[in-house]
Protein backbone atom coordinates (compact mmCIF):
# COMPACT_ATOMS: atom_id res chain seq x y z
CA UNK A 1 0.00 0.00 0.00
CA UNK A 2 2.97 2.69 0.79
CA UNK A 3 3.96 2.24 -3.40
CA UNK A 4 0.49 2.93 -4.28
CA UNK A 5 0.46 6.21 -1.85
CA UNK A 6 3.80 7.36 -2.85
CA UNK A 7 2.24 6.82 -6.78
CA UNK A 8 -0.59 8.67 -6.24
CA UNK A 9 1.02 11.32 -4.58
CA UNK A 10 3.33 11.33 -8.05
CA UNK A 11 0.63 11.71 -9.73
CA UNK A 12 -1.32 14.58 -7.24
CA UNK A 13 1.87 16.42 -7.83
CA UNK A 14 1.75 16.15 -11.79
CA UNK A 15 -1.78 16.94 -11.83
CA UNK A 16 -1.02 20.31 -10.27
CA UNK A 17 1.87 20.96 -11.94
CA UNK A 18 0.04 20.60 -14.92
CA UNK A 19 -2.49 23.38 -13.68
CA UNK A 20 -0.42 25.89 -13.34
CA UNK A 21 -0.19 26.36 -17.08
CA UNK A 22 -3.81 24.88 -18.30
CA UNK A 23 -7.18 24.42 -17.07
CA UNK A 24 -7.87 20.94 -15.69
CA UNK A 25 -10.82 20.34 -18.55
CA UNK A 26 -7.99 20.36 -20.95
CA UNK A 27 -5.47 18.37 -19.21
CA UNK A 28 -5.22 14.84 -21.02
CA UNK A 29 -3.58 11.74 -18.81
CA UNK A 30 -0.89 11.72 -21.12
CA UNK A 31 0.31 15.20 -19.89
CA UNK A 32 0.09 13.74 -16.81
CA UNK A 33 1.76 10.20 -16.55
CA UNK A 34 4.80 12.33 -18.91
CA UNK A 35 5.32 14.28 -15.92
CA UNK A 36 4.87 12.24 -13.28
CA UNK A 37 7.35 9.44 -15.20
CA UNK A 38 4.49 6.82 -15.19
CA UNK A 39 2.65 4.52 -17.56
CA UNK A 40 -0.79 5.22 -18.14
CA UNK A 41 -1.45 1.55 -17.23
CA UNK A 42 -0.08 2.72 -13.53
CA UNK A 43 -2.29 5.76 -13.78
CA UNK A 44 -5.33 3.59 -14.77
CA UNK A 45 -4.46 1.00 -11.75
CA UNK A 46 -4.75 4.36 -9.46
CA UNK A 47 -7.55 6.23 -10.54
CA UNK A 48 -10.86 5.90 -13.27
CA UNK A 49 -9.82 9.50 -14.83
CA UNK A 50 -8.14 12.77 -14.12
CA UNK A 51 -10.86 13.40 -12.39
CA UNK A 52 -11.25 10.72 -9.62
CA UNK A 53 -7.10 11.78 -9.10
CA UNK A 54 -8.42 15.11 -8.43
CA UNK A 55 -11.36 13.90 -5.98
CA UNK A 56 -8.62 11.84 -4.43
CA UNK A 57 -6.71 14.59 -3.82
CA UNK A 58 -9.90 16.27 -2.19
CA UNK A 59 -10.24 13.35 0.38
CA UNK A 60 -6.71 13.83 1.78
CA UNK A 61 -7.81 17.53 1.97
CA UNK A 62 -11.42 16.06 3.92
CA UNK A 63 -8.89 13.34 6.17
CA UNK A 64 -6.75 16.49 7.49
CA UNK A 65 -9.32 18.82 8.04
CA UNK A 66 -13.41 18.79 8.26
CA UNK A 67 -13.06 14.67 9.35
CA UNK A 68 -11.54 15.55 12.43
CA UNK A 69 -14.58 17.32 13.32
CA UNK A 70 -15.76 15.78 16.34
CA UNK A 71 -12.92 13.55 16.54
CA UNK A 72 -10.34 16.15 17.74
CA UNK A 73 -11.62 19.60 16.22
CA UNK A 74 -14.70 22.07 16.57
CA UNK A 75 -16.61 22.74 13.56
CA UNK A 76 -15.00 26.32 13.53
CA UNK A 77 -11.46 24.63 13.55
CA UNK A 78 -12.12 22.04 10.88
CA UNK A 79 -13.47 24.15 8.74
CA UNK A 80 -10.77 27.10 9.21
CA UNK A 81 -8.08 23.67 8.50
CA UNK A 82 -10.58 22.93 5.24
CA UNK A 83 -9.96 26.67 3.93
CA UNK A 84 -6.45 26.69 4.95
CA UNK A 85 -5.59 24.03 2.78
CA UNK A 86 -7.13 25.05 0.02
CA UNK A 87 -5.31 28.39 0.39
CA UNK A 88 -2.21 26.64 0.28
CA UNK A 89 -3.25 24.48 -3.25
CA UNK A 90 -4.97 27.73 -4.48
CA UNK A 91 -3.83 27.06 -8.37
CA UNK A 92 -5.33 23.49 -7.94
CA UNK A 93 -8.29 24.31 -6.50
CA UNK A 94 -9.20 27.51 -8.55
CA UNK A 95 -8.90 25.06 -11.26
CA UNK A 96 -10.36 22.32 -9.70
CA UNK A 97 -13.61 24.45 -9.09
CA UNK A 98 -13.62 25.84 -12.38
CA UNK A 99 -14.11 22.28 -14.00
CA UNK A 100 -17.68 21.41 -15.59
CA UNK A 101 -17.27 17.80 -15.07
CA UNK A 102 -19.56 16.11 -13.79
CA UNK A 103 -17.16 14.12 -11.52
CA UNK A 104 -15.89 17.52 -10.54
CA UNK A 105 -14.52 18.31 -7.01
CA UNK A 106 -17.54 20.55 -6.54
CA UNK A 107 -19.66 17.69 -6.47
CA UNK A 108 -17.65 15.20 -4.59
CA UNK A 109 -17.14 17.94 -2.36
CA UNK A 110 -21.01 18.48 -1.78
CA UNK A 111 -21.58 14.86 -0.94
CA UNK A 112 -18.62 14.56 1.00
CA UNK A 113 -20.02 17.02 3.30
CA UNK A 114 -23.23 15.88 3.39
CA UNK A 115 -22.42 12.39 4.20
CA UNK A 116 -20.22 13.64 7.17
CA UNK A 117 -22.82 15.87 8.66
CA UNK A 118 -25.65 13.33 7.74
CA UNK A 119 -23.19 10.60 9.21
CA UNK A 120 -22.89 12.85 12.52
CA UNK A 121 -26.89 14.25 13.07
CA UNK A 122 -27.96 10.41 12.39
CA UNK A 123 -25.40 9.42 15.33
CA UNK A 124 -26.98 12.38 17.58
CA UNK A 125 -30.79 12.24 16.38
CA UNK A 126 -29.98 8.17 16.80
CA UNK A 127 -31.73 7.56 13.74
CA UNK A 128 -30.81 5.50 10.53
CA UNK A 129 -32.40 8.08 8.66
CA UNK A 130 -32.95 11.92 9.05
CA UNK A 131 -36.10 13.62 8.87
CA UNK A 132 -37.75 15.12 5.95
CA UNK A 133 -37.16 18.54 7.41
CA UNK A 134 -34.01 17.77 8.79
CA UNK A 135 -32.20 16.23 5.78
CA UNK A 136 -33.93 19.25 3.97
CA UNK A 137 -32.29 21.84 6.30
CA UNK A 138 -28.53 20.00 5.58
CA UNK A 139 -28.95 19.92 1.80
CA UNK A 140 -29.55 23.06 1.62
CA UNK A 141 -26.85 24.28 3.81
CA UNK A 142 -24.57 21.63 1.75
CA UNK A 143 -25.68 23.75 -1.28
CA UNK A 144 -24.88 27.00 -0.19
CA UNK A 145 -21.76 26.12 1.52
CA UNK A 146 -20.31 24.82 -1.63
CA UNK A 147 -21.53 27.82 -3.62
CA UNK A 148 -19.79 30.48 -1.54
CA UNK A 149 -16.79 27.97 -0.95
CA UNK A 150 -16.64 27.95 -4.58
CA UNK A 151 -16.65 31.40 -4.90
CA UNK A 152 -14.24 32.23 -2.60
CA UNK A 153 -12.32 30.16 -4.24
CA UNK A 154 -12.61 30.94 -7.50
CA UNK A 155 -12.75 34.91 -6.54
CA UNK A 156 -9.16 34.76 -5.29
CA UNK A 157 -9.49 34.05 -2.19
CA UNK A 158 -9.57 37.63 -0.99
CA UNK A 159 -11.47 37.15 2.22
CA UNK A 160 -9.93 36.20 5.18
CA UNK A 161 -10.09 32.43 6.27
CA UNK A 162 -11.57 32.97 10.07
CA UNK A 163 -14.10 35.80 8.87
CA UNK A 164 -15.69 33.40 5.85
CA UNK A 165 -15.56 30.60 8.50
CA UNK A 166 -17.44 32.77 10.95
CA UNK A 167 -20.15 33.55 8.02
CA UNK A 168 -20.44 30.38 7.20
CA UNK A 169 -21.60 29.45 10.59
CA UNK A 170 -23.59 31.79 11.22
CA UNK A 171 -25.57 30.76 7.94
CA UNK A 172 -26.13 27.32 9.00
CA UNK A 173 -29.79 27.12 10.09
CA UNK A 174 -30.28 27.37 14.06
CA UNK A 175 -31.80 23.81 13.94
CA UNK A 176 -28.25 22.17 12.54
CA UNK A 177 -25.87 24.75 14.72
CA UNK A 178 -27.20 23.29 17.92
CA UNK A 179 -27.02 19.83 16.74
CA UNK A 180 -23.06 20.00 15.28
CA UNK A 181 -22.02 22.65 17.26
CA UNK A 182 -20.82 21.32 20.30
CA UNK A 183 -18.77 18.76 18.56
CA UNK A 184 -15.67 19.34 20.95
CA UNK A 185 -16.87 22.13 22.70
CA UNK A 186 -17.62 25.56 21.43
CA UNK A 187 -17.78 26.80 17.65
CA UNK A 188 -17.59 30.54 17.82
CA UNK A 189 -18.46 33.37 20.19
CA UNK A 190 -21.26 35.07 17.65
Amino acid sequence: MEGQERTREKLARAIKEEMEQTSLDKITVTQIVERAGVTRQTFYRNFKDKYDLVNWHFEQLAQRSFKQMGVSLTLREGLIRKFQFLKGEQIFFTQAFRSNDCNSVVAYDYQCILDFYGTILRKKLGCRELPADVAFLLEMYCSGSIRMTVEWVTGGMGRPIPELVDLLIEAMPQRLYSLLSDLRGPVAEN
